[in-house]
């Protein structure tokens, strides 16, 4: 049995009912995340386009796609041809290319709101004060379908840090779900990543994006 395989047992067999493992897949190669499949992983989250591509012709429709990086607008186009879901909707002009291509498709597009829950200044995601009007912004777009919302939160090696903007992120979704806007379904809470999982968790993760923990250090 190789590492990967144990360690997503491990990992499977620790989770509580009703949460989702997603294998963050950075960096990886087709055949480890292969193994990482067949172990019991259901979600791949990509944080490339291109590299997500050169996976998918390799393993094709064996799990779940998720994108978990900053998507560019010009790689909107690629993305909804493999992805079953963006994690990482975070502004209108992305939500109106989306909105686009996926009309052309004929598809409509499962998305998650990225918060930047840290109010980092440097990185991608909806300032949780906005995060409301933003999501009320996009109800109009029928080939759009709010489930939930992410986030990164800020980088701390203590983990128990990040609590508090799991709970922020936490009262945000509840109050979502508390609206019932047409096309926003509050089902995935998605935070937490191989250090801090088990604190999201016990702040109401319901899907946990795990890299290192599952395959061992990256190379890059």
């Amino acid at each position: 049995m190789s590492q990967i395989t144990k360690n997503v047992k491990k990992i499977l067999a620790e989770l509580p009912p009703g949460v989702e493992l997603e294998a963050a897949a950075k960096g990886r190669s087709p055949q480890e995340i292969l193994e990482a499949i067949e172990a019991g992983v259901k979600i791949i989250g990509e944080n490339y386009v291109q590299e997500a591509l050169v996976a998918y012709q390799v393993i094709g429709a064996r799990a779940k796609w998720h994108f978990i990086g900053h998507l560019q607008r010009n790689k909107v186009k690629k993305a909804i041809e493999i992805f079953d879901m963006i994690e990482t909707l975070d502004s209108l002009p992305l939500a109106e290319e989306i909105e686009k291509r996926c009309r052309l498709k004929g598809k409509v597009m499962p998305v998650l709101i990225e918060v930047n829950s840290g109010r980092e200044p440097q990185k991608y995601g909806v300032l949780p004060e906005e995060v409301e009007d933003f999501v009320r912004q996009i109800t109009d777009f029928s080939h759009l379908q709010v489930l939930g919302l992410m986030t990164m939160g800020p980088a701390f090696g203590d983990p128990e840090e990040a609590r508090p903007y799991f709970q922020e992120t936490r009262r945000l979704f509840e109050r979502l779900k508390s609206l019932a806007l047409p096309r926003v379904e509050m089902k995935y809470l998605s935070m937490g990543m191989s250090n801090s999982y088990r604190v999201a968790i016990e702040e109401g993760a319901n899907l946990v994006r795990l890299g290192t923990i599952l395959f061992g250090p990256r190379e890059y």
